[in-house]
């Protein structure tokens, strides 16, 4: 299995490089003034398969916030940064968070078996929770467990998708390592009034029904959204699993959100930003069977000031609030009178994020941002053991803990030459202070080429349960716990013209203090583990994306991920991380519909649990859709059309060939 997808890596990376170099030696070269405005409007964009078929025409520039604190092209940013739209997050009908970032270079996902499941998010190679997780700006990583809730974050509530590959500790402080996901939600956009719906129906017995309507008048900008969905599911756990239970996992979950914002003068915005969501998913807890269920919820609100003080002066003030809880109820256990509360239990966050940042911009080409955050952070969780009663509590020593924040960032532009430099001070009540700082360079080479080098420090805070934990037979927290710290550094090489877009990203990101679990007393088979600052990682890859526009019925875009992700104490390979994967997608329309092919390729991986290895494998993924009068579009996605039989976690299943069908309606 590793020979054939080694094969199959060389063959995706051998067509890529080849088809986009050559299309790259052939491209016409424009004047100056008109190469320079098409590498601000399109340079480091992948573009989504909805917009394969539009041919040519020149695109509007992809405004972003994430990369820099502000609004900029995303074409003007430096770094390894790019955008999933709202166009191509039409196209995966009941699709989730992780469907649409598996599709990214340098992302790989995770989950645990079937459909909903609880899922993670790998970016470079680093773990899920080095990885920071934002909704409109806002923080969700749980603070008990460092994981976010991506689950709970279905496509229909997402207008796009922002992400910044590399450590970004000085721009949004603990636990950036890997890089961010912003999740910006519905509304929030100054256009006239539109409303879409959707209605689906697909395998495993699965529906989803979603609606929303957003515009903007006289000064108002207004936006509602929900949906619902539910599935039979399939068995999530193999038999060889010690949860293993013989049922299907089936899932319920639910969202709704809005924004209401006016601008009472020009120049001064008032907004107020909701999101819920739910999901109630089966998992399995082994014997005595019980159809077992794991909820898992998501909260944020956040009401923002953006004012003008003045011409250069931007100020803007924000409180936000988000609540994340994940709960497991054993929906048998009351039958069993000796232990009515055995598999309930809960982990919820509550955190309050306030920040008042001013954006500065002395001119067209230079500008500063300066702010001041503070995070508050409270949990609470309860552990149901029947074995081990006295574990029934999680009696955390500290439930609350809070951070302050200082930061600054600077922009400038000279010519072909870009800086941007970020510095920030985090002083958080448990661990202290902690200074982070990024300075990335970009040299425009051609109006076509452009190179960058750059260099970050981040670091992440250790969660509530690595340091609180309380001493159970198998696991026991350690509050000595240190951050974890990072040093990364990379270069990157980008071509950009209309058509064709050629990009490739070499990195080395250095974790010291890293966090493992060990046994409490070594040698020891039946000792509790621990959590202790005793290893280093060393994480170096190379990426390489490309996509080009054959005409206005066909293109191709694809990446190859090269990726060596050690302990760089012993040399061993980190587990759960593919040393190869290969994307390639193409598109063609044919006539009135657009059929896209999504090929994945992944080399084998080490497995967390057992230390055995996980066999490499390839999916190929259907994509159709075909317009309808009054605006209405019929949709088809067809997953894993050959049925492969594949492994991501040992002892979970993975689901097999399946298939959703979609009516669309835009307005």
């Amino acid at each position: 299995m590793m020979q054939c997808s080694t094969y199959r890596l060389c063959a995706v990376a051998a067509s890529l490089v080849v088809t986009t170099s050559a299309l790259a030696q052939n491209a016409p070269s424009t004047s100056a003034t008109t190469a320079t405005s098409t590498v601000s409007a399109q340079a480091a964009r992948e573009p989504s398969v909805a917009e394969l078929k539009l041919g040519p025409t020149p695109q509007l520039a992809t405004v972003v916030v994430t990369p820099g604190r502000t609004a900029e092209p995303l074409g003007e940013t430096l770094g390894d940064n790019s955008v999933i739209g709202r166009d191509e997050l039409d196209t995966l009908p009941n699709g989730t968070l992780s469907d649409a970032l598996v599709r990214e270079h340098g992302i790989e996902t995770l989950n645990y078996g079937g459909p909903l499941s609880q899922s993670s998010v790998n970016i470079r190679g680093t773990n899920s929770n080095q990885s920071l997780i934002l909704i409109d700006g806002l923080r969700v990583n749980s603070a008990t467990s460092g994981d976010a809730p991506l689950s709970a974050i279905p496509l229909n509530s997402v207008e796009r998708v922002e992400i910044v590959r590399g450590t970004a500790s000085s721009l949004y402080g603990a636990d950036a390592i890997g890089g961010v996901v912003n999740v910006i939600t519905r509304g929030d956009q100054d256009r006239p009034f539109s409303a879409y719906a959707n209605a689906g129906i697909g395998s495993y017995a699965t529906t989803q029904y979603d609606a929303g309507f957003s515009g903007a008048a006289d000064g108002w900008v207004y936006s509602l959204f929900g949906g619902y969905g539910q599935s039979g599911g399939t068995n999530a756990t193999q038999p060889t699993n010690y949860s293993y239970n013989p049922d299907k996992d089936s899932y319920y979950r639910s969202n709704v959100g809005g924004t209401l914002g006016y601008t009472w003068k020009a120049g001064q915005t008032l907004t107020f930003q909701s999101y819920q969501s739910s999901v109630n998913g089966g998992y399995d807890a082994g014997t005595p069977y019980f159809n077992d269920r794991g909820i898992q919820t998501v909260s944020t609100n956040m009401l923002t000031s953006k004012n003008r003080v003045s011409d250069f002066w931007t100020s803007t003030l924000r409180a936000g609030f988000t609540n994340e809880r994940y709960q497991t109820v054993n929906a048998g256990s009351d039958l069993v009178p000796t232990n009515p509360t055995d598999g309930k239990q809960h982990f919820a966050t509550r955190q309050g994020q306030y920040l008042w940042q001013n954006d500065l911009k002395f001119s067209a080409t230079q500008s500063v941002s300066l702010g001041y955050e503070r995070l508050e952070q409270s949990v609470d969780g309860t552990l149901s053991n029947g074995d081990y009663p006295q574990a029934s509590y999680v009696n955390y020593q500290q439930t609350t803990r809070y951070t302050n924040s200082l930061f600054g960032i600077y922009r400038g532009t000279w010519g072909p030459q870009s800086v941007q430099a970020s510095v920030r001070s985090d002083n958080n009540s448990q661990y202290g202070n902690f200074m982070t700082g990024s300075l990335v360079y970009g040299l425009s080479l051609t109006p076509q080429w452009r190179a960058t080098v750059g260099a970050n420090t981040g670091f992440r805070a250790p969660n509530f349960n690595e340091l609180y934990w309380p001493v159970t037979p198998s696991y026991a927290g350690n509050p000595l716990l240190q951050p974890e710290k990072s040093r990364n550094i990379e270069m990157g090489l980008k071509y950009t013209t209309e058509q064709t877009q050629l990009s490739l990203v070499a990195y080395r990101n250095e974790i010291t203090n890293l966090i493992l679990n060990q046994p409490v007393v070594p040698g020891d088979i039946y000792s509790p583990y621990a959590p202790v600052n005793v290893g280093q990682a060393l994480i170096q890859g190379v990426s390489l994306f490309g996509s080009h526009r054959f005409n206005a019925d066909t293109q191709v875009r694809g990446s190859l991920n090269w990726l060596d992700p050690r302990n760089a104490e012993t040399g061993a390979l980190l587990p759960q991380r593919a040393q190869q994967v290969a994307k390639l997608a193409v598109d063609q329309a044919v006539g009135r519909a657009r059929l896209t092919a999504d090929w994945y390729v992944s080399s084998e991986r080490k497995d967390t649990m057992s230390g055995g290895t996980l066999g490499g494998y390839s999916l190929l993924n259907l994509l159709g859709s075909y317009p309808l009068p009054e605006g209405a579009e019929v949709q088809v996605r067809w997953n894993n059309v050959f049925g492969k039989q594949y492994t991501l976690i040992q002892g979970y299943n993975t689901l097999g060939s399946n298939v959703f069908v979609n009516l669309a309606w835009r307005m």
